[in-house]
């Protein structure tokens, strides 16, 4: 498809160094590797890779457009070259014209915040769908359109694929749009240019904190903040202590949520266990009155049916249809319930450091089970931190820790687990290390006894390991079941 690069440019601030704006885009590239004939390259000056040591690729490539980010020697005039202060955001504002906008033709809700972003994300899908409207979602668990799901690499995928994501789902007549926004998106500039209808905060924790990613809480929280200048109308969790801090400089009309005070309320919570099957129960006001059943166990899961609702309530979902999507409401790989049959409860949740860890546990701890199992890893070539708190809170709140692998990635399995011992050494906590995942999952199923509740923690709706930089399918609910079949 090719466009004007003079349209590409309309919003955005540039410098036209050498060229005619008139020249015809056939595509848009940030890989090198990518570009064929015709098509723009965007030089950015990455972390690790400088985009620009590219440039003589890419006009070898067949080049017509080079953007970029500093003073540049182009021998080749017949190329048009653009010079812009950021290229990220240069590619972020160039990716929504080249697919003509497509995100402004839908109504778009983005989440941030450090918990509940897929869970909240699939709870206003299932409201929109049930209502009998049609909706996309772009997040952790990868780009939903129309039942089908499609795996990411981040969170916040690349601008180019995330625009191009949205011009899918419009094309596939989406009405809504519903994505993650990760603080790392926000940093990245994934998003810049962008604006939703809606924008949501869940809630606020230390993460995503470490090299390569954000240099301290302050910068975490100021990126989760910016969506609040980028929307409509802004849902917030007033019960977060950083909810006002996140709200300080938001330019959007504000909706609450929370126990006391706030525009949706939730009273008198309770527990249900129904042979194991989790669920929370509240009595909601405000937006929405009346009893709420949610399909999923936790008090962080009452925060994530209010924000849900709370939004349903704002685009004009009938009551009923709010009530019945969150009562049935399923989200892979969190606090996913797999039945057993056989008095014990088995749970895949995606916790992968130590607040996630600890709040998972804490909620099986509310239904009294008689031992809580954790099977665990940590991922390899990230911080270590996350490997100390994760085994300190599973030694702290599991009667029985088994360590294993995640995602090594480049690392060695044993060092891992070695990491994570250090953690587990600050508590009383028994564990037992069984490297081999599938195995450790065997092992906790053979030894199950009536009342316990099993927690396969990190992978949640992962279809792979990736050891040695290679990825290997493995599913946390194929593991579960070959568990299960052995066991009969």
């Amino acid at each position: 498809m090719a466009v004007r690069l003079a349209e590409l440019l309309e919003k955005m601030d540039y410098q036209l160094i050498q060229g005619n704006l008139d020249t015809e885009v056939e595509d848009l590239a940030y890989d090198s590797r990518r570009v064929t004939p015709g098509m723009l390259f965007v030089a950015i000056a990455g972390f690790v890779v400088d985009g620009h040591k590219f440039i003589p690729d890419v006009i070898q490539r067949g080049a017509s457009v080079i953007v970029v980010e500093r003073e540049t020697e182009i021998p080749d005039h017949e190329i048009t070259v653009i010079r812009v202060a950021n290229g990220r955001e240069a590619l972020s504002r160039m990716s929504q014209a080249y697919f003509g906008y497509p995100a402004e033709r839908m109504i778009s809700i983005g989440i941030t915040g450090t918990k509940g972003k897929s869970t909240t994300a699939y709870m206003i899908r299932d409201i929109i769908e049930k209502s009998g409207k049609t909706c996309g979602i772009v997040g952790t668990i990868g780009i939903y359109i129309n039942g089908t799901v499609t795996p990411t690499e981040h969170t916040t995928p690349e601008s180019y694929d995330l625009q191009k994501a949205f011009a899918d789902m419009a094309e596939a007549g989406c009405e809504y749009m519903v994505m993650e926004v990760s603080s790392q998106g926000i940093k990245m500039d994934r998003v810049a240019g962008m604006h939703f209808d809606y924008g949501i905060f869940t809630n606020l924790s230390p993460d995503h904190i470490g090299p390569n990613e954000h240099k301290d809480f302050d910068e975490y929280l100021h990126c989760k903040s910016r969506l609040f200048q980028m929307c409509d109308v802004g849902i917030v969790n007033t019960d977060d202590p950083h909810w006002r801090e996140i709200v300080r400089e938001a330019s959007c009309e504000l909706k609450t949520f929370g126990t006391s005070q706030a525009d949706m309320t939730a009273a008198d919570i309770e527990h249900i266990n129904q042979d194991g099957d989790l669920s929370m129960k509240f009595h909601a006001g405000g937006l929405l009155e009346g009893d709420v059943i949610v399909g999923l166990p936790g008090r962080f899961n009452i925060y994530n049916g209010m924000c849900a609702a709370c939004t349903g309530a704002l685009l004009g979902m009938p009551q009923e249809v709010i009530l019945h999507a969150l009562e049935h409401v399923e989200v892979r790989g969190r606090v996913e319930h797999v039945p057993t049959g056989r008095g014990f409860s088995i749970l895949i949740d995606f916790a992968h450091n130590g607040v996630s860890t600890e709040s998972v546990l804490r909620t099986l701890r509310e239904y009294h089970p008689s031992r809580i199992i954790a099977i665990f890893g940590c991922g390899g070539n990230r911080s270590k931190l996350r490997r100390y708190e994760m085994g300190e809170a599973v030694g702290k709140l599991a009667e029985l820790a088994i360590v294993t692998s995640d995602n090594p990635r480049t690392e060695d399995v044993m060092d891992i687990i070695e990491d994570i011992k250090v953690g587990l050494a600050k508590t009383d906590g028994e564990y037992i290390v069984i490297p081999d995942r599938q195995a450790a999952v065997n092992h906790a199923v053979k030894h199950a006894q009536k009342g316990d509740m099993i927690i396969l923690l990190g992978k949640g709706h992962e279809e792979y390991q990736e050891i040695n930089g290679v990825k290997h399918h493995y599913s946390e609910r194929e593991a579960v079941a070959n568990a299960l079949a052995e066991g009969k």
